[in-house]
């Protein structure tokens, strides 16, 4: 395993993934992984569309300045531009 494979920042190791592929190996309980909620949370009644947009270096720049004064994450500050615009 490569050291620079990492799973948050930390060291993935081949001991790791050997408990891994006997835990699937083991096989999985479906109905507990589906009670578990997997995934990102839902943002509304209905499943959140994704889409793409073409912004400059310069106004990605300003986004991030702007989110990470306000303690927010990228998404959450265009989310909310998005909203005082449209409003």
């Amino acid at each position: 395993m490569s050291e620079r494979e990492t799973i948050g920042g930390v060291p993935v190791t081949d001991d790791q993934i050997d408990a891994w592929v006997a835990e699937a190996e083991a096989g999985y309980d479906v109905d507990e992984l589906k009670r578990r909620g997997r995934g990102r949370p839902g943002r509304g009644a209905a499943p959140s569309q994704v889409i793409a947009v073409r912004l400059t270096t310069e106004e990605l720049a300003a986004i991030d300045a702007r989110a990470q004064r306000e303690h927010k994450t990228r998404s959450e500050a265009m989310r909310e531009a998005l909203t005082h615009y449209v409003a």
